[in-house]
């Protein structure tokens, strides 16, 4: 059996634990030298994992925008982006959406079993379909891409994402950004849903780095002994 990938969770928050807040515009959370971060991170990594409900509301187009990066990626005999991947319960999702017509890398979509067929027929021009159980386990996503080659896997949301790799016990780091500001709005999608994780006041999670980049930070946790500091 393939090894797991090394799986790294990457998230931006208000002070208060929000993703975004409840208007119909994207709240941005990070500024220019964060960004360039994410970029770099990305452009390590043969994979990005976002959830259906990410696409549907924030179009990513997760590509490696740095030039630079991308040549060394190629130089390295990797396609200049890494694999899109995505999980889906119920397959509402747009074949026109940025996630699959921006790029050439692979996309991957997991979708639950019930829903596989009409995902088939939907995606089948711009994605692989793949039965990730009913309901989709991550576990089995995680073992999938061990097995397609995927050693490193960047999971950047959203928090139903974030929740079901952490209180599985699958995530090797956290890189979290926080923004100097309050959302305050019950309404707004937050970091994580309620979970049993195994990170708690028994077991305190390691901070291996605090970095400040202008008005924001970002605090860094190691999450398992399988962390690395590079």
């Amino acid at each position: 059996m393939a090894e797991r990938p090394y799986i790294l969770l990457s998230c931006g928050m208000s002070i208060d634990g929000y993703l975004d807040d409840a208007s119909d515009e994207r709240l941005l959370l990070s500024n220019d030298a964060d960004f360039d971060r994410v970029d770099d991170v990305r452009a390590g990594c043969d994979a990005i994992l976002v959830g259906a409900s990410t696409i549907r509301q924030d179009n990513p187009r997760l590509l490696v925008r740095s030039t630079e990066r991308r040549a060394a990626r190629v130089a390295r005999g990797d396609d200049p982006d890494p694999v899109k991947v995505t999980v889906t319960s119920n397959c509402h999702l747009d074949p026109q959406a940025s996630f699959f017509v921006t790029g050439g890398a692979a996309k991957l979509v997991y979708c639950a079993t019930s829903a596989t067929a009409e995902a088939r027929a939907k995606l089948s021009t711009v994605a692989t379909v793949v039965d990730g159980g009913d309901p989709v386990d991550v576990r089995r996503v995680v073992e999938d891409l061990g097995a397609r080659g995927i050693r490193r896997l960047m999971v950047e949301g959203g928090g139903r994402m974030h929740t079901q790799f952490l209180s599985a016990g699958l995530a090797d780091e956290l890189q979290l950004v926080v923004a100097p500001f309050f959302v305050g709005d019950a309404r707004a999608p937050r970091f994580v849903h309620e979970g049993d994780f195994p990170w708690g006041p028994k077991n305190r999670a390691t901070l291996a780095e605090v970095r400040q980049m202008g008005d924001v930070v970002l605090l860094r946790y190691a999450l398992s002994t399988r962390f690395t500091a590079t």
